[in-house]
Formats: C-alpha cells, structure tokens, sequence
C-alpha cells in the first residue's frame, strides 16, 4: 500500500522519533530511570505553568461547546499532576523490563532458544482530553526504550504544549535525544488517517478517548493499534449476590475519574431478586448523584426511580454518572447479552454461589473478569511493582492490562555450543 502523501510537519517529527529510538539503545536502563526522575521532578517544579496553560484550554473548550463530560477529564489539578509526577517515579524504581530474559516455548535442538524483551520502536498516543496522559505515556515508552509521538486534541492544546516543553527540557539537560518525545500541535497537526498510515516510522498507534475516536483509529491504520476501551462495564447481580456488595462494586468503579476505564454503567438483575433490594439501591444511587435508567420492564414496575433506557445504550458507554438496569431470565441469559452488547474489557459478576462465579467467568468473553470484586481502574495498584497505562480489549497477546510490557517485544535468541556437529 502507498503511503499517503504527509504535511512536512508530520515527516520532520516522526523522522526526529525513529532516530531518537535507534539513539535510545545506547542509554542504559539506569540512563533511562534519571531521565524518568528529571521529567517528575521537572513537571512538578512545572506545575504551574501547566494549570495556567489548563485555565485557558478550558475557557476555549467553553466557547467551542465540548461536552461536560469531556470538560471533566479535561480539567487538571494539582492532584492529578502530582499522580502523574508520582507514577514517573514510581517507574524509575521498577526493574529494566528489558533485562527480562524468558523460557522460549520450544527448543531448537541441539541449541538453546531463549526470549529477549525488546523496544518496539516509535510508539504514537492520539489522545483527547487527559492532559496528563502525554506525560504518563512518555514515561512508559522512555522506561522500554521506545520513542514517542503526541497528537492530542484542540481542546487541550495548551496544556499538552505545556507538559510536553518540562518533559523536553528535562531529558535535553541529561542529553537525551530531542525526538525521545515529539508532539504535534494541534493548529498545525495532519488529519488522523496522515499520521495512522506511516508505516515507514511508526510501530505502534495508542487511541486513548471516547469509542468513537478509537474505531476511527482503528478503521483508518495501516499499523498495528492497541485499543484502550473505557466504559460500558457490565455487572450480573445473582440472586445469591449480596447487597451491599452489589452497591460497593459500582460506586467503587466509579471512583476512579477522571479515567471511566472500569465504571460500571450497565447491571443485570436475577428475576429472584426482590422489589424492596432494588429499591435500597436505587435510592442509594440517587442520593450518590446517579441517574438510573432501565429496560421497558423495569420502568414499568419501578416508575419513580428509571426513566427508559433506548436500544442503542446497552451497547455504548455514558462515561457519565448513569447506570442502565435490565431484567434477565437467568445467568446464561445474562453471559449472552454481555457479550454481545459490553465493551469487552472488564465485566463482572456478585454472587455467592461458587459454580454460578465459574460459569460466568467460563461463559464472559471479556479482557477481565471480576468476582465480588470491585473493576475499579489504577493506574499504580498499592500491590505489587505493576503499573497500568489502560486497559485493551482487543484479542491476541496485548489483552488485558497495558503495562510494560505491552510496549515491548520478543526477540527469539539461539544459542549455539560454538561446535561443529559431528
């Protein structure tokens, strides 16, 4: 396929992060860790300059009419900066993921074959709103050695800029390569279809945004995507299920904004359920802000509390405090409408029944599958070394939980005995 003709912008800062990248294999993953320390420590002495650059994406996205909701994840803090700051360090502490050697699953005899983790290459973010996600991002890709290229949004024009001259400035006085982090402004930046179609200098395409930005994405590359899904999570309420438990799970899943990744939106109910359960949760939900819709079934017997769900919304997120309820026979019913109908990436079940728990996560086709557990979404989880940049719920072997390794490869190494066969 022909590679469509590109603004110069576009093939200047895309050839700055392919020789960045081959620059970057001469850096040590101790070089690496300073460079992730300099960029917390220059976007927090920074913080600042990004909230005033903040204050005017928000006045504009007012005058552009930019939807509540995104105007939420678009507003900065000093707390979601200082998270961001955090989760630079926290990557400087972990181990080089590139030191990593593995089993191979097969041996080419008589030699030895082992796995070597590796960069991919140059890495591309297309992003909306989540300002700090550039800055997050950067941090993944310089800790596995990979260059980066922003293309955010106008609405976050300012702060984007912003972010991305601290983190430049911060790895130049430790003599990192200038295209390490590369952006495109969003006055001058090409359309989606220019840049997802350079396969000649990208390896990866990351869409992190609302559903429809990711299926353009995804419908217009001629390179690999990684599909970062939020919303639309489902949770089966059993008849076995615990109240309160049931109340737990979906607003804990909300308390992770302004990322929606795991918010759960959608609840099935068992038709053993009783009227006065679902009251208490109702009013529950109401008094925490939600607003709660249903199924035609639903509405009927519960007309002060639902307002009709259309067709459509079972299989879109809100990515808003709103939660859908639909009555379903039974838990098959229920691991057939899932899947036809969730996003796929995270659904789960409250049930106290050990074999309805296996026959859902059996039955669910989704990324992740949670029991009597809450989906809530984090990026840095308390336990563990692990850190998450989203979560993909596309098939293959980047399912699941973005982490490091997702942004690195296998390079499959035979080890001859420097012998002769005899």
């Amino acid at each position: 396929m022909t590679e469509t003709p590109v603004p110069n912008i576009l093939t200047t800062a895309l050839e700055s992060a392919r020789q960045a990248f081959f620059a970057l294999s001469q850096f040590s993953g101790a070089d690496r860790d300073r460079g992730l320390r300099a960029m917390a420590k220059g976007l927090e002495e920074g913080l600042d300059l990004v909230l005033e650059a903040n204050t005017l994406d928000l006045e504009t996205s007012r005058d552009m009419a930019v939807p509540a909701g995104l105007v939420g994840r678009l507003k900065l803090t000093p707390d979601r900066l200082l998270k961001a700051v955090e989760l630079l360090e926290q990557l400087a502490d972990l181990p080089d993921p590139l030191q990593r050697v593995i089993n191979a699953p097969y041996q080419l005899n008589p030699s030895q074959t082992y796995c070597q983790l590796m960069p991919l290459g140059v890495v591309a973010l297309i992003y909306e709103a989540f300002p700090e996600l550039g800055a997050i991002t950067a941090g993944f890709c310089l800790k596995t050695g990979n260059s980066l290229v922003l293309r955010g949004c106008g609405a976050s024009s300012h702060s984007t800029a912003a972010i991305v001259q601290l983190l430049q400035e911060s790895l130049r006085q430790l003599n990192f390569p200038s295209g390490c982090i590369s952006h495109l402004p969003s006055d001058e930046a090409p359309v989606i279809q220019d840049l997802v179609s350079q396969t000649r200098y990208l390896n990866l395409i990351l869409p992190y945004g609302r559903p429809s930005l990711v299926e353009q994405v995804a419908q217009q590359a001629t390179l690999p995507v990684l599909k970062a899904a939020l919303g639309n999570c489902y949770l089966y309420w059993s008849a076995k299920g615990d109240l309160e438990l049931v109340r737990w799970m979906i607003l804990d899943s909300h308390a992770s904004e302004p990322d929606p990744v795991n918010a759960v939106e959608k609840v099935l109910l068992s038709p053993a359920l009783n009227d006065p359960l679902l009251i208490r949760l109702f009013n529950n939900l109401q008094e925490k802000g939600f607003q709660l819709r249903g199924d035609a079934e639903l509405c009927e017997v519960f007309p002060n509390y639902l307002s009709l769900a259309k067709d459509s919304e079972w299989s879109k997120p809100y990515l808003e405090k709103i939660i859908a309820f639909r009555a379903v026979p039974d838990l098959g019913a229920a691991v057939g409408w899932i899947n036809r109908h969730s996003s796929g990436h995270a659904d789960c079940i409250a049930t106290e029944s050990y074999l309805e728990s296996r026959q859902f996560a059996a039955g669910v086709d989704s990324a992740l599958v949670y029991i009597n557990a809450s989906p809530r979404f984090s990026r840095n989880p308390k336990q563990g070394e692990s850190l998450f940049l989203g979560i993909s719920n596309q098939k293959g072997h980047r399912r699941g939980l973005i982490g490091l390794e997702t942004f690195t490869t296998l390079k499959q190494v035979v080890q001859g005995s420097g012998k002769l066969p005899s």
